[in-house]
């Protein structure tokens, strides 16, 4: 019995350090390359660290390149378009959760059909529509997109949350005098905070990483985010392949700070909704 149970746990340590392997082993790749003369990418052929190293595709990157205007343009819609939902999909969870309104199953049902239409089917339109507007080609048009589309995913998290907790708080609370908004600011917002932060880090990561709107609806390299950034180290007849890992690395840089900052409440967040009671 002894032995079948340490079989099974060294069978358990074994998988869980093959799937770890697995999952940073491009990462190390990554941070290979980008440290890689390219005299050396292809001469030493596969190996698992050059014989020299160089971080001159990084100096290149930051100070020879406009992956610096394609940081800050990332971070100013990924960061907008996190805040947004976030604020939205409380909002709207918060009543979806508490309030039996008309047509409120027909509103969720709306919700969820947005989901399932392919992205690429709606380019088109969706250029049709800014176009006019002066939005194309503008960190303002990509914000309002990436909001449009994550918001319905992420009220329906959010209202996981609030469904996990009591409505007698939010009574208690109005029986001492509040209102329903100060109920909800004070008493129900602070015991989202793993919520909040879950929201913030999904949303924040897909609109980091988004390539098709971003390509489809920016021309120019004054409003291109990182993603398509990373397509003007690619030419006619060769890649660079040096500099887009380095930017790549780069670019890794925000997100992981990002979710350091949240990682208190992450946890909390990804579970706390699953389980009721």
């Amino acid at each position: 019995m002894r032995t079948s149970k340490l079989l099974l746990t060294v069978a358990h340590r074994l998988a869980i350090l093959a799937y770890i392997v697995v999952a940073l082993f491009p990462l190390f790749w990554l941070l290979k390359v980008s440290v890689t003369p390219n005299d050396l990418l292809y001469s030493e052929g596969v190996r698992m660290w050059p014989s020299r190293a160089t971080f001159e595709h990084y100096t290149f990157v930051i100070a020879h390149s406009a992956f610096p205007t394609f940081f800050k343009n990332s971070l100013i819609v990924a960061g907008s378009t996190a805040v947004a939902v976030t604020i939205l999909a409380s909002l709207a969870g918060y009543a979806m959760s508490r309030f039996n309104f008309r047509a409120k199953y027909w509103i969720v049902a709306l919700l969820l059909i947005t989901q399932m239409f392919p992205l690429v089917m709606l380019v088109a339109p969706i250029f049709k529509m800014l176009s006019p507007l002066g939005l194309t080609n503008s960190l303002t048009g990509l914000v309002i997109v990436y909001t449009a589309f994550n918001v319905p995913f992420a009220t329906f998290l959010m209202q996981s949350f609030f469904d996990g907790i009591p409505k007698d708080l939010e009574e208690a609370a109005m029986i001492d005098g509040a209102t329903q908004f100060v109920a909800f600011r004070q008493i129900i917002l602070p015991l989202t905070l793993p919520g909040i932060a879950a929201t913030l880090g999904f949303v924040f990561t897909a609109a980091w990483s988004e390539l098709l709107f971003a390509l489809m609806l920016i021309s120019g390299n004054d409003a291109a985010t990182f993603p398509v950034g990373l397509l003007t180290f690619v030419s006619k007849f060769s890649v660079d392949f040096g500099q887009m890992m380095a930017a790549g690395i780069l670019a890794l840089i925000p997100a992981c700070l990002f979710f350091l900052l949240i990682q208190r409440y992450l946890v909390q967040g990804l579970t706390a909704g699953a389980v009721k009671g």
